[in-house]
């Protein structure tokens, strides 16, 4: 029966004309369930861009040094970057708060900082898709104090989506460690789950995987290579679902971490019905968004490019992939809220 649902949601989603090639990767902690689906030449061991999902990868470092004692959440970024680096990013209603940002402001993304990649009227995402380019975290700094905060950190429970909250933890993981990101995520990640087929682009031999605007393909090396720790991975389903897996089941870090860091904010208005907590989304299946017609919720992450990785705790379920289309971010959220929905029963 789960087989059929999951069979005829893909097939839905796949007659969308902005899709072009995806692929979908359904299991349970177990593995006793499992199913996969390709569309396009796409299978579960294609490489696709994780986007956002690399913020997991992320996310995972950061609770790691934590179990190690190597930092704490409630640090000040004061502790990890120079005062010309932080000086005038932050100014809200005329006072600064720069240096006050916490990492726990960033890993929540209740800092205010305001998205490069999203907004002005020369944001990232818009000069990516017409030409490739490159850019450091310097730049990624500069960018970001040109733009006005949203809130003050902390205020009213509110939070924001940006990229640098993650581009800073990324620094900071980086200079606890004394490595490189790439280093670390080897360390930590790759290596205890032997993932072969799962990195962050280095070498300029390394495989890139192409995406779509629209209808048109998309080869964009040098900025992919410049989003590193907020969206600079790349894997396979077959990869992402072993991670998924490990993230939430303890095979990572200590998995009570999720009872300590279990508050969760609504994102902005644009990014509706998501909220963020510790690193990773939630989506509430019991609402509006769903006609009230799901219940528990869904928690991992997605990527503007399409990409997926989400566990249903109520079903014990992990769905990964990707539809591979930067044109329309909420994709691969309907994607899995149809298919969370349709399996409630």
């Amino acid at each position: 029966m789960n087989q059929q649902k999951i069979d005829k949601v893909f097939e839905q989603i796949t007659k969308n004309k902005r899709i072009h090639e995806a692929v979908l990767f359904v299991e349970n902690a177990d593995g006793d369930f499992s199913c996969s689906k390709g569309y396009g030449g796409k299978d579960v061991d294609t490489p696709f861009l994780m986007a956002s999902i690399t913020k997991l990868f992320t996310t995972t470092c950061i609770l790691i040094l934590k179990e190690q004692g190597k930092l704490s959440l409630e640090d000040e970024v004061t502790k990890y970057f120079k005062d010309d680096t932080l000086s005038k990013l932050h100014i809200y209603k005329g006072k600064e708060y720069s240096m006050r940002l916490t990492l726990s402001n960033l890993l929540f993304q209740t800092s205010g900082l305001p998205d490069v990649f999203e907004e002005g009227s020369n944001n990232a995402k818009k000069r990516a898709i017409h030409k490739d380019m490159q850019f450091n975290f310097d730049e990624m700094i500069t960018l970001t104090k040109q733009l006005k905060p949203h809130f003050a950190p902390n205020m009213k429970k509110r939070a924001h989506y940006a990229d640098v909250n993650f581009d800073m933890l990324g620094k900071i993981i980086e200079t606890v460690t004394n490595s490189t990101l790439e280093e670390v995520y080897q360390q930590f990640i790759f290596d205890p789950l032997e993932l072969k087929s799962t990195y962050l682009l280095k070498n300029d031999c390394d495989f890139v995987p192409t995406f779509y605007y629209k209808n048109n393909v998309l080869y964009r090396p040098e900025f992919i290579k410049s989003s590193r720790a907020s969206g600079g991975g790349i894997s396979t389903a077959r990869d992402l679902m072993i991670f998924i897996k490990a993230f939430f089941t303890g095979r990572l870090f200590d998995e009570k971490v999720f009872h300590e860091l279990e508050f969760i904010n609504r994102l902005q208005v644009s990014m509706f019905p998501i909220h963020y907590g510790a690193g990773l989304m939630s989506i509430p299946l019991n609402g509006f968004a769903t006609l009230f017609m799901g219940k528990g919720e869904l928690v991992g992450h997605s990527g503007s490019t399409g990409s997926f990785a989400f566990y249903l705790p109520s079903k014990d379920l992990f769905f990964v992939g990707d539809v591979n289309q930067i044109s329309n971010p909420a994709l691969p959220i309907r994607l899995v809220m149809r298919l969370a929905v349709s399996l409630k029963s």
